[in-house]
């Protein structure tokens, strides 16, 4: 009931994006600023609220164990997502955009908030091991996978050491060293940090709704493949996931964060991939725009259904 509610709110939210963009309060332009607003100052504030708060205590060596599965659950959803595009018959053009969808969730806009909601600030702790390897194969695999096979593109699409060693990146590195170390905090900057962090839930949600205006719900919704590789996203993927997580017999928060990890929707970022290296744009925008709607109701079942049957 309480993922249940918390998704209302962020739908909300969502609402609102949709009423600023139709009263022309957003435009495109207003969309990339926010969107980097969130990127580099609101999310990664977000990640160091969790240490700086110093309330909960994990041992060493379960961020030992988080650092490990965080790895091994995104080489999972690899080896998995080369199965998908095969498994939906997709058109080959479409193969690189349905692996990156696959993988790369909307952890950041979407996965922190409801984890900060449902688990408190000691979840976020675990949360921000994910963003570690998230970032490191976003702008390596997921580029590598995205890119048109052109000489254009192969110069441009390799591995770039400063995306990699972006915000968010950083912010989980000095958010680990000032946990691990116990570096105090004077109190203004931990309440700075905590308002700023306030921002990442309302504007990202904000941000979505404003992309939804784009596209046709109507067309989309009648996309059987989309539909199909929704239920696999939304459902079957997080399902089986967390059920083989819960054999490596880990505490209930590291297991409750895994299952928000992987039942989020498709993450914007595979849209903006898809523009820059030549993927399926359009497949991208409808994949983020489809689970993102059906992540209201699918995220609160996975939950349930987590609760009941584990």
């Amino acid at each position: 009931m309480i993922l249940l509610k918390q998704m209302l709110v962020l739908f909300i939210m969502m609402l609102v994006g949709v009423y600023c963009r139709k009263k022309g309060i957003f435009n495109d332009e207003a969309n990339k600023r926010i969107s980097s607003l969130v990127v580099n100052v609101a999310n990664p504030a977000l990640i160091l609220s969790s240490s700086i708060n110093q309330e909960a205590v994990i041992e060493g060596m379960e961020f030992v164990k988080t650092f490990i599965l965080a790895w091994g659950m995104f080489g999972g959803l690899m080896v998995f997502a080369y199965l998908i595009p095969k498994i939906l018959k997709a058109e080959a053009s479409e193969y690189g955009t349905y692996r990156t969808m696959t993988i790369f969730s909307n952890i950041g806009f979407m996965g922190f908030p409801v984890i900060d909601a449902l688990y408190g600030s000691e979840a976020l702790l675990y949360a921000t091991m994910f963003l570690i390897p998230f970032n490191v194969l976003i702008y390596t695999y997921g580029i590598s996978v995205m890119k048109k096979q052109t000489s254009d593109n192969a110069q441009t699409a390799g591995f770039q050491l400063q995306k990699i060693l972006n915000a968010g990146v950083i912010s989980c590195v000095v958010a680990l060293v000032i946990y691990l170390t116990r570096l105090p905090i004077p109190g203004v900057v931990e309440n700075a940090v905590d308002s700023i962090s306030s921002l990442t839930a309302p504007l990202s949600m904000m941000v979505i709704g404003d992309s939804l205006t784009k596209i046709n719900l109507k067309k989309l919704f009648c996309n059987g493949r989309m539909l199909i590789f929704s239920a696999i996203k939304l459902l079957l993927i997080p399902i089986v996931g967390v059920s083989l997580i819960k054999l490596l017999e880990l505490n209930s928060l590291l297991i409750g964060v895994c299952m928000i990890m992987l039942s989020t929707p498709v993450g914007s970022m595979n849209a903006m991939l898809a523009q820059e290296y030549g993927g399926d744009y359009e497949l991208a925008s409808q994949g983020v725009t489809i689970t993102t709607l059906l992540a209201v109701l699918t995220m609160p079942l996975v939950h349930f259904l987590m609760e009941v049957w584990l």
